[in-house]
């Protein structure tokens, strides 16, 4: 039996996420699944980081 291996992750942008995630699972862009579960939401005035970007990133089989 294989499991499949997944991280949710979040960040101040989606990109980020993504990153965080990679980094975690130890593996490359080409061998994962990318899943944006929320987008990031701007602040006052534009600014990053109101509500964060959440990702989930999967292990291809």
């Amino acid at each position: 039996m294989s499991q499949r291996i997944s991280v949710e992750v979040e960040g101040r942008t989606i990109e980020e996420a993504v990153k965080k995630a990679l980094r975690s699972l130890n593996l490359s862009r080409d061998k994962v699944t990318i899943e944006v579960l929320s987008e990031e939401e701007k602040g006052l005035f534009g600014m990053q980081g109101a509500k964060p970007a959440k990702v989930r990133v999967s292990a291809k089989k």
